[in-house]
């Protein structure tokens, strides 16, 4: 099942930077807006997992989300681990948000700093309950995402996609072995 779950997650972050949706990438029947700065879809074949020729791999990926998130005032929620064989191809962070005064502005902080460090802005959906940023730098792709609030049920997460063909296939792959 967890399996599953994680499929679902990559596929979800895929789709999301792809901009499924409209024709131009938009939402904004749902509330979204069309992609940030003039930016296009996220780089084919360009991650370091991917063979192609950008500089970033899964630890990296792991390590600027972390650095970022942390100096927000997040601190990591333990959780489910990435399966084995998407490890060099995905990233997931989630944050423990009752460890933090306001969610909100420390998800924002975030996206700030991971902007600052070279992610580009693609996209954002912009909900009454969940905002979703999409990011992309060097073939991978970050779903940041901030979905329902304090005292409710809430859900920081980062999840990060390398975008490559090789990464592709290995998440169609893992998709198929656990279609049940």
């Amino acid at each position: 099942m967890r399996k599953a779950k994680w499929a679902a997650a990559a596929a979800g972050v895929v789709l999301l930077v792809a901009g499924c949706g409209s024709e131009d990438g938009a939402d904004k029947s749902k509330g979204g807006e069309a992609p940030a700065s003039g930016s296009s879809a996220p780089a084919v074949g360009a991650g370091a997992g991917s063979g192609g020729s950008g500089t970033l791999d899964a630890a990296a990926v792991k390590k600027e989300i972390e650095s970022a998130a942390t100096a927000a005032g997040f601190a990591e929620k333990p959780g489910d681990d990435v399966p084995a064989n998407l490890k060099s191809c995905m990233v997931s962070w989630t944050a423990d948000s009752k460890k933090v005064s306001d969610s909100r502005k420390s998800y924002d902080a975030t996206v700030a700093t991971l902007a600052k460090d070279g992610w580009k802005e693609t996209r954002t959906v912009d909900q009454p309950a969940a905002v979703i940023k999409a990011l992309d730098k060097s073939g991978w792709s970050v779903k940041a995402s901030h979905q329902g609030k304090a005292g409710a049920l809430l859900v920081v997460s980062f999840i990060a996609t390398d975008n490559g063909p090789t990464c592709a296939k290995a998440f169609q792959e893992d998709l198929a072995n656990n279609k049940h």
